[in-house]
């Protein structure tokens, strides 16, 4: 007797007259609506071409002060502001009794909450619009940070987009540019580069300069604006270093090549000049360091047992015996 009586409340009675009813006071509701509905799409489609006037407008401007990158970046952040008023002020059309001051107290907290979920994203926008500003490098430039270095081909809202020297792409964080050290290679009009040359003990040193010297203010790779330096730097274990220095212009293709000339100039006057590079001189000195002497200074130096006439001298005395020898009597 229960089931019976429970299913038969379960039974639910469609009132046609009620779904009438409804669907009359919605088809009212939106008749009374139209107006506003239709004065929501004129103001949308107006900002839609507002906003991309906007953007063109800002993009134009940037473009003559030579801001391209710039002018974008700020012209698509002022398009989508204007689409998001936009859209509020038709939300309020359509339903009046939406109060705007509730929207932007609702668009608050929800941009902080879209703040904390896009937090990179958002670091990332607003250094490259520091970098756009402040203009530490632009494109074209040729630059190295970390690992990487090649030519900047674009700076957007979220990377800079470089292509390194050997034919790769590489797509940097702006964040990761803005906080880091980073070389600009091509940010003066000339860079200069350097390189270590060896030449023997016995070879006279201010020859082979000159002639360094006169190879390379022949190179049509060096300029001239600035002079070629070839400097003594070094007394190394088999040679006498020069460090040669020269300029050239800053891009890698003019760096290379003037490099690789340079290198050829300079093996090619040697080698006419007749001046020496040794290659390194080892000395490897081997004894049994089981003998019993081992260790022992008084009766055995640098591995060489001690000789008959007498204990082991030092470097210093051995070349005082020699000035004696030689010297006439």
């Amino acid at each position: 007797m229960m089931s019976k009586t429970n299913a038969q409340a379960e039974v639910i009675e469609l009132n046609p007259e009620v779904v009438k009813g409804t669907l009359d006071s919605w088809l009212d509701g939106f008749f009374a609506l139209l107006p506003n509905i239709a004065v929501a799409l004129v103001l949308i489609a107006v900002t839609f071409f507002l906003g991309k006037m906007i953007r063109k407008s800002a993009i134009g401007l940037a473009a003559r002060r030579d801001r391209e990158n710039l002018g974008e970046m700020l012209g698509s952040f002022a398009k989508w502001s204007v689409y998001v008023m936009g859209s509020l002020l038709a939300a309020t059309i359509v339903v009046p009794s939406l109060r705007p001051g509730d929207l932007i107290a609702g668009l608050g907290i929800g941009t902080v909450a879209i703040g904390f979920a896009f937090k990179d994203i958002l670091q990332n926008w607003l250094a490259g619009i520091l970098i756009l500003l402040k203009r530490p490098f632009t494109n074209g430039d040729q630059i190295e940070v970390d690992d990487y270095a090649g030519t900047i081909e674009h700076i957007d809202s979220r990377a800079t987009i470089i292509k390194t020297f050997d034919g790769q792409r590489v797509i940097i964080p702006n964040s990761q540019l803005y906080t880091n050290s980073v070389l600009v290679k091509t940010a003066y009009r000339y860079r200069r580069s350097e390189y270590d040359v060896g030449i023997g003990y016995g070879d006279d040193m201010g020859r082979a300069k000159d002639a360094i010297l006169k190879s390379l203010r022949e190179l049509k790779e060096v300029t001239d604006e600035h002079d070629i330096e070839v400097l003594p730097w070094d007394l190394a274990a088999s040679w006498v270093t020069l460090r040669v220095r020269w300029w050239t212009d800053t891009d890698q293709f003019s760096v290379v090549t003037a490099r690789a000339a340079v290198i050829a100039a300079i093996k090619q006057t040697l080698d006419a000049e007749g001046v020496d590079m040794p290659y390194e001189t080892v000395v490897n000195l081997f004894h049994d360091q089981t003998d019993e002497l081992d260790g022992r200074r008084d009766q055995q130096r640098e591995g060489w047992p001690v000789p008959a006439n007498g204990a082991p001298k030092s470097r210093w005395q051995l070349r005082a015996d020699l000035t004696k020898e030689t010297k006439p009597a």
